[in-house]
């Protein structure tokens, strides 16, 4: 196997004075197998043993090649590597931005995200996706390091990611982190942004008829998401959920009118750039917003732009219908932004080409022409067949699986906190099968975290873990977002499923999306970790994994339970079932029934490893607070 870049990384830092660095460098002890605390270490002597540790690895690179449908078997642990691996290594109580006397980061990089690789193979992953390391812009940008959606260059990795220590650029070091994931039989899947570039994107001037421009005077000074009244609102809303595409309710005249046609010419003024229309009136990039339901109230995007997908003058301004729904007017071949297509269709074949990656995350694939994302998938795997393509898409649908992809983000994280809502997800997935595998999870960085409503609360620690138990025997692809094994509480963004109040809270400075931040890897929020928790429950699966992978309809049964709070799934195969049994209730233990044909026999709970007898056909189990069990069933029952 080709270890090249690696073996330059190794020589670099075998390179730096080990003898003096300057100042101290921490690092958590937990990164290299103790439970928590920190040790101090000499930076290039640190990295040095860990890599070399990697190199000598025995794992074969066979376990993650050729297989067509690897990501089925995946076990997800999601990097947003500036965030995942920053930590305060000098001890000031602070997470600096620019590097430290010795030259190395404390925010994080792809050196340190290579050492973190043995860790994270430790949990029980075997695939890595890395939120997206792309070169941000600068125009208008959110809190201290900017969005990594604020793409400024998609061929271009972000500068931040290196270690100026090494000499080296973040593109040799991204090669390096693929080799050694490689070398641990890891998978390695990149999160690529197609739906909206930077506000000084580097497309810009030589292609201003990809991005949508307004009038820039007075007018426009409040420019933001277009206001639908009520009634309006109900039709959009009841069209859509039809799937009737066509003539959809457009923005009022007024909105319209704030947007100009192409041709516009490009020029920078006061170093950012702004446009001239036809007419020769002064224009600019129109800014990005969220725009679903029509009515959303997240945080505008200020330093990010939509991508203008087709060319068409009646749908020149940004809304719902032109960004994500697309009324059947755009389908005509001659609307389509052709260029823009090309450019983004080729995106993802050079990163195979430069850094031999095995999957990609497809940014707001729910909001990308369906034409445009089968064109995406086609190109890449023309070379790879293998390559995996996961989409950022809530429903698990034929229609997403006949885009070519293999799995969807999926609609978890937002009913886990109703065990209700969760039994409704279930009985409806159960009834209709599930066309291809999405993520189980309760959390990814734009919802809250799982224990965001328990900081520093046992109650945290026992929601967690209940979600992924569950999580782990559904037809899912185990999801583990950075910092769930910390019960780390503190939101990455505030995109989906916050309050205003929420929003008060936690402005673009105090979020990790935008601004330097770190989680509590030294006292994991003064809980006890989830790693060996996490390892079992990822065993066990293992053992079942034909079972629990099934989607087949009537594969997935809620099973009644005499206490409410206690919930149960029986997963049903080929002639094995596996039951659940968790206590939704976090504070205070539980104690109900469940009736079976069978009787007189003792079940195995398999994470307890403990029996519990079936008397007078009923199982009556205690569990404590967010206790989970799993019981392999005879075929009986």
């Amino acid at each position: 196997m080709q270890t090249t870049h690696l073996a330059s990384l190794l020589h670099a830092l075998k390179s730096l004075d080990t003898q003096s660095p300057a100042g101290p460098y921490r690092v958590p002890g937990i990164w290299t197998g103790k439970n928590n605390g920190i040790e101090q270490v000499n930076p290039a002597e640190y990295f040095t043993t860990i890599i070399e540790s990697i190199l000598e690895s025995t794992h074969a690179e066979i376990a993650r090649q050729h297989h067509p449908d690897w990501s089925a078997a995946a076990v997800v642990y999601n990097l947003f590597i500036r965030l995942t691996t920053a930590f305060d290594h000098n001890g000031d109580g602070t997470i600096a931005t620019q590097p430290l006397e010795c030259g190395f980061r404390e925010t994080g990089t792809f050196l340190k995200a290579i050492a973190l690789l043995p860790y994270i193979k430790n949990l029980g992953a075997n695939a890595v996706y890395i939120l997206p390391v792309t070169e941000i812009g600068s125009q208008d940008k959110k809190g201290s390091l900017g969005s990594p959606y604020a793409v400024k260059n998609p061929r271009k990795l972000d500068p931040m990611l290196d270690e100026p220590a090494l000499g080296l650029s973040p593109e040799i070091l991204l090669k390096a982190f693929v080799e050694a994931a490689h070398i641990l039989g890891i998978h390695v899947v990149l999160e690529f942004v197609f739906r909206t570039g930077s506000m000084d994107s580097s497309w810009i001037k030589e292609h201003p008829d990809w991005f949508y421009w307004i009038r820039d005077n007075e007018n426009t000074r409040n420019y933001g998401p277009p206001h639908f009244d009520p009634d309006t609102l109900r039709w959009i809303n009841e069209v859509v959920e039809r799937h009737e595409m066509h003539n959809l309710p457009a923005p009022s005249s007024e909105y319209r009118a704030q947007f100009v046609s192409q041709p516009v010419t490009v020029h920078i003024r006061d170093g950012k750039y702004q446009g001239t229309d036809k007419d020769g009136k002064l224009c600019r990039i129109a800014s990005a917003f969220s725009d679903w339901p029509p009515d959303d109230r997240q945080p505008a995007w200020t330093d990010v732009t939509y991508l203008k997908m087709h060319n068409n003058e009646a749908f020149n301004y940004i809304a719902y219908n032109t960004i994500r729904m697309y009324d059947n007017a755009l389908d005509n071949p001659e609307n389509k932004n052709a260029a823009l297509w090309d450019e983004i269709s080729d995106i993802i074949p050079t990163y195979q080409e430069l850094y031999d990656i095995d999957g990609a995350m497809i940014d707001m694939g729910h909001a990308l022409p369906s034409e445009l994302k089968k064109i995406i998938v086609r190109k890449a795997r023309e070379s790879k067949p293998e390559f995996a393509f996961w989409d950022e898409n809530f429903n698990p649908t034929p229609e997403i699986r006949k885009e070519g992809f293999d799995a969807v983000f999926g609609s978890l994280p937002f009913v886990i906190h109703d065990i209700v809502f969760i039994r409704g997800l279930l009985n409806y997935l159960n009834k209709t099968g599930v066309a291809l595998p999405f993520f189980g999870t309760g959390e990814n960085h734009n919802t809250p975290r799982v224990c965001f409503r328990y900081p520093r609360e046992e109650a945290g620690r026992n929601f967690s873990a209940f979600i992924f138990t569950l999580s782990a025997v559904l037809p899912a692809i185990p999801f583990l977002q950075s910092g769930m094994e910390l019960c780390e509480w503190h939101p990455v963004n505030l995109g989906l499923n916050f309050t205003d109040e929420d929003r008060d809270l936690y402005p673009s400075e105090k979020l990790p999306l935008f601004s330097a931040f770190s989680y509590d890897w030294e006292n994991c929020n003064g809980l006890l970790p989830l790693n060996s928790y996490i390892r079992q429950i990822l065993d066990i699966r293992k053992r079942y994994l034909d079972l629990v992978q099934c989607g087949e309809r009537g594969s997935i049964s809620i099973p009644y339970v005499s206490e409410p709070e206690l919930f149960a799934v029986m997963r049903t195969s080929a002639g094995r079932s596996l039951l659940f049994i968790g206590n939704s209730n976090l504070h205070h233990a539980k104690t109900g029934t469940l009736e079976f044909s069978m009787n007189d026999i003792s079940l195995y709970d398999l994470i307890s490893e403990t029996s519990w007898p079936i008397d007078e056909h009923k199982l009556e189990v205690t569990c404590s607070a967010g206790q989970c069990m799993l019981f392999e069933l005879p075929p009986e029952v």
